[in-house]
């Protein structure tokens, strides 16, 4: 696709922006850095990325970008808005001293996390910071679902590996997205940006 055929411009900083925040905002639940009191704070910043990543995926489909504009269209269903349902609801079911069963959330997580799986070896075409990034992504998920159906031997040890594969994958995309913005903007490139593994 020629640059004319495009009517708007790359969405995709504005996308890794809101994966980066997301993934900080998990990791400081996931690592203990934040109480899970931060709940309900985490929830109203995940609604405003779900925005950022709705706008992102109508675009890349707009640009027929399919790999991307899928994944941002279920992040910004499943990371952000589900995300932050799920996170409230489960806060206040808890404040309420109402039962609830959690558990449920690693089928859901892990039938996303095999979607997620499946469709990231298309981003081996994409700078491999991008293929890299959501590598960290997956093992994040993995230990997601691990704790959501109540593994008990080595908790804290997955809890931190996930923690911080997700610190990782926020830091990589927030270097992609500088390094996306600087180099347009600027019309050379100012911060490297990674050949794909496959041309």
């Amino acid at each position: 696709m020629s640059s004319q055929d495009h009517l708007f411009a790359n969405p995709l900083p504005a996308g890794l922006g809101a994966l980066a925040m997301a993934c900080f905002g998990f990791f400081a639940l996931l690592s203990g850095k934040v109480t899970h009191d931060a709940a309900p704070i985490l929830a109203a910043w995940l609604i405003g990325g779900f925005f950022v990543q709705i706008v992102v995926a109508v675009i890349e489909f707009r640009d027929k970008n399919l790999p991307g504009a899928n994944v941002f269209l279920v992040f910004s269903a499943i990371f952000m808005l589900t995300g932050a349902l799920s996170v409230s609801a489960k806060y206040f079911l808890h404040k309420a001293g109402m039962p609830f069963d959690a558990s449920i959330e690693g089928w859901l997580w892990l039938a996303i996390t095999l979607w997620i799986c499946i469709v990231l070896p298309c981003f081996l075409k994409s700078p491999k910071i991008l293929f890299i990034l959501g590598s960290f992504l997956c093992i994040a998920l993995f230990c997601l679902i691990s704790l959501d159906f109540g593994v008990v031997a080595g908790r804290a040890m997955i809890a931190k590996t996930g923690a911080y594969s997700l610190l990782i994958a926020g830091s990589l995309a927030i270097y992609l997205a500088g390094a996306i913005s600087l180099n347009t903007h600027f019309g050379k490139q100012i911060l490297p940006i990674t050949t794909p593994f496959i041309k």
